[in-house]
């Protein structure tokens, strides 16, 4: 196959698996974090030729599931007011969380933040239903999905 039909096959392939293109996705980040490529292979743990590869769409996925995670977390944490806002000291913050961390990737426990800070979360749930559907709600999904439960127990609580 020729170099851009692969090309174009693994971008098509990212659209499927990803929702859009990791170049984008990876782009985004770099501008909203204001770092270079490179600091940002290094912060989600990947090496920066295998990101430009992913990237250009030269490869067409992350193999390392925690790598995707923290790309994961790293979006997330663009939804932070001082991080969306641009301040120097919010968005160091965000990507020293993401680069320490060692988030697990489970059936059900993809991780959404670096920190247990889960304040927004909690507040959207808050917004769209009572204490007590999200209390019933935890109960039934509690034995297949305990991370989501735990996170729909903690708003029906503080609410």
């Amino acid at each position: 196959m020729e170099d851009h039909k692969i090309v174009q096959r693994n971008i098509a392939l990212q659209r499927q698996w990803y929702g859009e293109p990791l170049g984008d996705r990876v782009r985004r980040l770099v501008v909203a974090f204001d770092v270079s490529q490179a600091y940002l292979a290094e912060v989600l743990g990947i090496s920066a030729p295998m990101l430009s590869q992913v990237m250009s769409g030269r490869r067409a996925k992350i193999g390392n599931p925690v790598v995707l995670a923290k790309m994961i977390m790293l979006e997330r944490k663009c939804l932070i007011p001082d991080v969306a806002a641009g301040r120097k000291e919010a968005l160091l913050a965000a990507l020293e969380d993401v680069k320490a961390a060692r988030p697990t990737v489970g059936r059900d426990n993809i991780p959404v933040a670096a920190v247990t800070d889960d304040r927004l979360a909690l507040a959207a749930l808050r917004e769209v239903a009572e204490d007590e559907d999200l209390t019933e709600a935890a109960k039934r999904l509690d034995e297949d999905f305990p991370a989501i439960a735990d996170l729909l127990r903690r708003a029906g609580q503080q609410g």
